[in-house]
């Protein structure tokens, strides 16, 4: 009985590959896939510079939520003390600027439907304003759920957030192994 559920299992597994393999994925990205690639579907050719300046910290990592509304971390918070310089990633104009909540925020739309948030930091940059890679957009301050000296970049594309790592070319591709031997 066991081998016989196994053999069912495998022959499950294999069918789902194989219907993934041949439909591939078009269209806007759901949350699964969007945690899967980059807005380019290459993440290794992403050209986007370290927001901050020092050692690439990451001290809380992105978890996609399992559906639009379940829990998980849209983003990723970096170290960096409060005070600290925060960059421009990549070229983009300021879509928002303001407090949410309890937390300063500035919101980036870098084209191609893809937006940053960066959060909590001070600026006084204003929507509209046109920034390049590497141009100062604020300063880390304090608020939210990052606790002081964190710094927290979320990146959405089409509205999906994805993992911004993604971005910096620095998150490995999954390797999947075997289920059950």
């Amino acid at each position: 009985m066991h081998l016989q559920r196994l053999l069912t299992n495998h022959r499950a597994l294999a069918f789902v590959v194989l219907l993934v393999a041949l439909t591939g994925a078009t269209g806007q990205p759901d949350a699964a896939e969007a945690t899967e690639s980059a807005p380019s579907g290459d993440p290794s050719s992403a050209s986007w510079t370290w927001p901050v300046e020092g050692a690439r910290e990451v001290t809380e990592p992105f978890r996609a939520p399992s559906h639009e509304y379940g829990p998980g971390h849209r983003g990723i918070d970096i170290a960096a003390p409060v005070g600290s310089r925060v960059n421009a990633p990549t070229d983009g104009v300021v879509a928002f600027r303001g407090v949410v909540v309890d937390r300063p925020l500035l919101t980036i739309d870098h084209g191609e439907g893809v937006v940053t948030t960066f959060e909590p930091m001070s600026s006084t940059l204003t929507p509209g304003s046109v920034v390049s890679a590497g141009d100062q957009i604020g300063t880390v301050a304090t608020g939210g759920h990052s606790p002081a000296g964190d710094l927290h970049l979320g990146v959405r594309w089409n509205d999906v957030y994805i993992n911004p790592l993604l971005m910096f070319g620095e998150v490995p591709r999954a390797i999947l192994l075997p289920c059950c031997e």
